[in-house]
């Protein structure tokens, strides 16, 4: 495989363009139409209710305190071990109720496993903050999205900057996809996530677009699709490495790091997954169809003030 990433071998990407950007098509498509009708599973972060921390002394399965906790009359409760086995963490929905009578009952429920259960913990997060952390959050990442394509097409050319945009969009909305297709909890992590999948998607396709703009200027022949597969390809094994490295840390998150990040963590497996393949297969492929070509990498010169003046000097 690495004979084929050598600077004389250029690996034809763009070959498989049209049949994966259709498939990156049917995926906005099937992922909006999720979000259209099945909507996103928000956590409590954005819906409001209660949190309470519970600590044993012995370790305790969540599914056994569940059952407790729902024997107390509650629906839609989640538990989930926080960092240690012996400490457990409740979240019941703002429809189940608020106050001393819901943490008593909560307080009975968790005795009833262990009688030298310590409640550790209270928290209420109120529907009205929920819906402000929803909004904001949106704002977040669409203000992330419009500076991006401001940066971009500064630094590079508007061809680039759409097809930079597009991909971000492309990764953002097909993760959103799969979280409502799931309907996998979306909480304040999985946004972090998200705002982050937005950076590495970003330097990934910046990376590419550097080595574009610098072989248009140096390959006096060739199309824009060879001097495109020419970048990817000498740019290939840094991506190969910066993505394994990456994986490698969100795969262990996703595995061991507990219930409290695996949204966080499958949000980013997904991102990178996405974001790795749409910097080829969306943004250079977008630009591609823009049209662009080696004239408009070309730096503008710019003519000295009386430089024709003096070529008229005898």
């Amino acid at each position: 495989m690495f004979e084929l990433l050598k600077l004389n071998n250029v690996v034809d990407f763009l070959r498989h363009a049209k049949v994966i950007s259709a498939l990156s098509i049917v995926l906005m498509i099937a992922s909006v139409a999720s979000l259209a009708t099945k909507g996103i599973n928000w956590g409590l972060d954005f819906t409001g209710g209660t949190v309470v921390e519970i600590v044993y002394k012995e370790a305790k399965e969540t599914a056994e305190l569940r059952r407790a906790v729902e024997a107390q009359g509650f629906e839609g409760v989640i538990v989930q071990h926080f960092g240690a086995a012996t400490d457990l963490l409740i979240r019941v929905p703002p429809k189940a109720g608020t106050g001393n009578e819901l943490v008593a009952k909560i307080e009975q429920a968790a005795r009833s496993l262990e009688s030298d259960a310590v409640i550790k913990r209270v928290e209420f997060v109120g529907p009205q903050v929920g819906k402000e952390l929803a909004e904001q959050g949106g704002l977040a990442v669409l203000t992330a999205i419009i500076c991006i394509l401001a940066y971009v097409a500064f630094r590079f050319e508007w061809r680039l900057a759409l097809g930079a945009v597009a991909a971000l969009v492309h990764d953002v909305v097909v993760t959103l996809g799969v979280f409502s297709f799931f309907f996998l909890e979306f909480d304040l992590t999985v946004l972090a996530a998200l705002l982050a999948v937005v950076g590495y998607s970003l330097n990934d396709t910046i990376v590419v677009f550097d080595r574009v703009r610098e072989n248009f200027r140096k390959m006096r022949k060739g199309s824009p699709s060879h001097v495109v597969n020419t970048s990817v390809t000498q740019t290939m094994t840094r991506t190969i490495i910066t993505t394994g490295t990456t994986l490698f840390v969100v795969i262990a998150l996703f595995i061991q790091g507990g219930s409290m990040i695996h949204g966080f963590a499958t949000a980013m497996l997904l991102g990178i997954g996405f974001g790795t393949y749409s910097s080829i297969y969306v943004a250079s492929y977008i630009s591609i169809k823009l049209g662009l070509c080696r004239e408009h990498m070309m730096p503008v010169v710019i003519e000295k003030e009386g430089a024709d003046q003096e070529s008229l000097t005898p």
